[in-house]
């Protein structure tokens, strides 16, 4: 393995057993060229500032149940 692989898959070893499993099933995905899935045009400026915020490495933590639940209390009016 490449030495950017074999830092990824330790990482990966260090995580929680559900993130594992979900990174993991999504590497599987991707390795098998599994079609990606279609971004509905009314949510593509959403994912678009997600991925900024991810090159520009801003991340929030939490529980993934509490920030989705803040995120729509945010989006509902």
């Amino acid at each position: 393995m490449g030495d950017m692989l074999d830092r990824a898959v330790e990482a990966l070893r260090r995580m929680p057993a559900s993130d594992r499993d979900s990174l993991a099933q999504a590497i599987l995905t991707v390795a098998h060229g599994a079609a990606p899935l279609d971004i509905d045009p009314e949510h593509l400026p959403a994912v678009l500032d997600g991925l900024a915020q991810i090159e520009r490495g801003e991340y929030v933590e939490g529980e993934p149940e509490d920030l989705v639940a803040a995120a729509f209390r945010r989006r509902v009016p």
